[in-house]
């Protein structure tokens, strides 16, 4: 008999045993927003999913459980064997704990698999994210990494979070990078995937006595950072990366790598290209046009990027700045870890 669960009871059972969620929605709805750590095993495919739903619409919800069912039983056996696979304890949920999660559930009950269901599916997950963000208290202090376009902040909290310190990556939690050539290669998460994200990464850390972020603007992409939040970064402690441009034109290319999407970036300097100098913006566009790309970064640096970060940087009072001047990125992590010694902080 299929048991339904609460969410409480879920997270209860993950704190005391190695349990496995499984969303049985769609690719493209469990990409959309799932609970952070669950696998995708769907009933429908997307194509799937969209010929029922059309044919709610124009027949009604008989007609379209009877096609849901054909298509259904066809991958029964791949359905149930995959599910057999997990040995642990196991949840599924879809939307909000309907027929694909209660249909899911069934069969493999009858298979003598069992799964829980949870209640009000992911709906219900997604109200208590909602609930918790709105009532949350960060009390970590908060080590904000900033620096000129290209100083590695992203590399160097890769760094930090590999070497066990506690680190809040907005900007891979948003699947983008903060800049108008932010989203190129890459797909952006939407909000609910965000704070599904940033909930989990937040209660995890909720007992660190610091905890490392870098120094974005309150929108990544297509996502907001929660207000106190932000709050929270911009009265942090705010450190300063300094490296050499050569380095900071090395370190861009090696991570945007431009060259794999040409007109993406000629696109993207369209957007700007209006605020910045004419002959230095001719000049750019020119580089890009012949895909030197090194020195199109070089002129972007000098006369969009910087000025702009140099005035951002002004809104800091001095008392909360650690300025930190290194050739490379390696040099730069190094004297991050030993002012955290200096701090008397443990790796947790």
């Amino acid at each position: 008999m299929v048991q339904d669960i609460s969410l409480n009871k879920l997270f209860e059972m993950q704190s005391k045993e190695n349990h496995t969620m499984i969303d049985v929605r769609s690719p493209k709805e469990f990409e959309e927003a799932t609970i952070p750590g669950s696998i995708n095993i769907p009933v429908f495919d997307n194509d799937e999913r969209a010929e029922v739903g059309t044919i709610y619409k124009q027949k009604g919800p008989d007609a379209a459980k009877e096609r849901g069912l054909e298509i259904f039983s066809a991958k029964l056996p791949d359905f149930i064997k995959t599910f057999s696979s997990i040995k642990t304890s196991k949840t599924v949920f879809c939307w909000r704990g309907g027929m694909r999660s209660k249909t899911a559930a069934t069969v493999l009950d009858l298979m003598g698999n069992h799964a829980f269901r949870l209640s009000g599916g992911i709906r219900s997950y997604r109200q208590w994210v909602v609930q918790s963000l709105n009532n949350f208290t960060i009390t970590s202090k908060a080590y904000v990494i900033n620096g000129y376009t290209g100083s590695g902040k992203t590399i160097l909290l890769e760094k930090l979070q590999e070497s066990g310190y506690p680190v809040l990556d907005l900007e891979g939690m948003a699947s983008h990078r903060g800049s108008i050539f932010g989203q190129i290669g890459l797909k952006p998460s939407n909000q609910k995937k965000f704070e599904s994200l940033l909930l989990d990464r937040l209660l995890h850390y909720q007992n660190s006595p610091f905890i490392f972020m870098e120094g974005e603007s309150k929108r990544i992409g297509k996502v907001t950072i929660p207000d106190f939040l932000y709050n929270h970064k911009e009265e942090g402690t705010q450190i300063f990366i300094n490296l050499p441009t050569d380095e900071r034109v090395k370190n861009i290319l090696d991570d945007y790598q431009p060259w794999n999407y040409p007109e993406k970036f000629m696109e993207a300097f369209l957007l700007i290209k209006k605020r910045i100098h004419t002959p230095i913006a001719k000049a750019i566009h020119e580089h890009l046009a012949n895909e030197e790309f090194s020195s199109a970064v070089q002129l972007l640096l000098e006369y969009y990027y910087d000025p702009r970060y140099e005035h951002a940087a002004k809104a800091y009072s001095d008392d909360k700045k650690i300025m930190i001047y290194a050739q490379t990125i390696d040099e730069a992590f190094n004297q991050i870890q030993h002012l955290l010694k200096e701090k008397e902080y443990n790796v947790r």
